[in-house]
């Protein structure tokens, strides 16, 4: 069963005041994101243990995090995270574990075990449009391809943010998936960590308008 609802209704961008949405991935060079840190059940896991990324790339992903205060998440993903980070006992785990969870399901049912975790059933599309409207740190995605599938296609993501790794995988789920349309992005950072590891910020480009005659 698919652990996203059908989304009843599409929303726009929010003002720099509020919260914005930023997809946090890593992904191969041939754009696969499944299964990067050793999940069990897939051909090809845990491909980024090959890769050293640094102690800039550490950085990068603790001041992520830490700019942070809500974690919006798919099933599948929630319960791979719930299932370590309780466990772990470091900054970076001290905040994942504080902060408030958002985890997108048809068939989990709260009360959920990791504290601070609510489900979203339905309408994600208008839930995820009013947490955007509070003031407060970002909502941090990580993982959840069909999640992320549906923030796009209601123009919610404000900011993606791939850590590429220098590795062809050949096959597995990739982060973009097909569509009916077309998304346009705007590089707007760029650094190199570790072992070759490509940090890529893109945010969505500006609609163009037409220029007056």
């Amino acid at each position: 069963m698919s652990d996203i609802d059908t989304v009843e209704s599409s929303t726009g961008k929010t003002s720099d005041t509020h919260r914005k949405v930023v997809v946090s991935e890593y992904v191969s060079l041939d754009g696969v994101m499944e299964a990067p840190g050793g999940e069990e059940g897939y051909k090809h896991t845990g491909w980024t243990f090959k890769f050293d990324r640094g102690p800039e790339g550490d950085e990068f992903k603790l001041e992520e995090v830490l700019a942070s205060d809500i974690l919006l998440l798919g099933r599948v993903t929630y319960e791979g995270f719930a299932a370590a980070w309780p466990s772990r006992d470091d900054e970076y785990a001290d905040k994942f574990n504080s902060m408030d969870k958002y985890v997108v399901s048809t068939t989990l049912e709260e009360p959920l075990e990791w504290n601070n975790s609510t489900v979203i059933g339905e309408s994600v599309a208008d839930e995820v449009s009013k947490l955007k409207q509070e003031p407060g740190g970002d909502i941090l995605v990580h993982g959840s391809a069909q999640l992320v599938q549906t923030l796009m296609e209601h123009d919610l993501v404000d900011e993606y943010r791939l850590m590429t790794f220098p590795i062809v995988l050949g096959s597995g789920k990739r982060l973009f998936g097909e569509t009916s349309d077309t998304t346009t992005l705007q590089l707007v950072d760029t650094e190199t960590v570790g072992s070759g590891i490509v940090i890529l910020t893109y945010e969505p480009a500006q609609e163009e308008t037409e220029a007056e005659e």
